[in-house]
């Protein structure tokens, strides 16, 4: 999806869902800040637990999401060919994201998602660290991965 601002096309990410598009882009917003807006079904339909989103958007200064709970006849296909890419300020703003990411929403408390992991890119070779989220020399990476609970992969990067 492309947003049109002051002249200039911005990009955007589009994220299919499988039925959980409000309350991902709801969690999203607690994570990135902005502006929400749904378009939904005006009654429920066979197949879905809740009353599907046609389109929702998270729009913030940071980053604009979109997505949907309308899925491709297909089906809902999760793979690691494809990540979202965030630029962080620094280690601190970046260490903040990974919290904000990998807390789990569907969950009562302020746990981290269960399936949730990081992977920390170093310049020798890549590291899996499932459940202990500061690795060591952690600061100095230049990219780190979290997937969190919606299975969306996340790139953050710092300069």
């Amino acid at each position: 999806m492309i947003e049109h601002n002051h002249d200039k096309l911005i990009s955007a990410i589009f994220i299919t869902f499988s039925g959980n598009c409000k309350k991902a882009l709801s969690f999203y917003q607690t994570c990135f800040g902005g502006q929400l807006q749904f378009e939904t079904f005006e009654k429920e339909l066979q197949g879905y637990e809740e009353i599907p989103v046609i389109s929702g958007s998270l729009i913030s200064d940071r980053i604009i999401i979109h997505g949907s709970d309308l899925v491709h006849n297909e089906g809902r296909k999760i793979g690691n060919y494809i990540s979202i890419f965030l630029h962080c300020k620094n280690t601190d703003d970046r260490q903040e994201l990974i919290e904000a990411i990998m807390h789990n929403p569907l969950a009562n408390s302020n746990e981290f998602a269960h399936d949730s992991f990081k992977a920390v890119y170093t310049n020798e070779k890549l590291e899996f660290d499932k459940k202990s989220f500061f690795a060591n020399n952690e600061n100095e990476q230049k990219l780190i991965e979290v997937t969190d609970a919606f299975d969306v992969r996340w790139v953050l990067g710092i300069q």
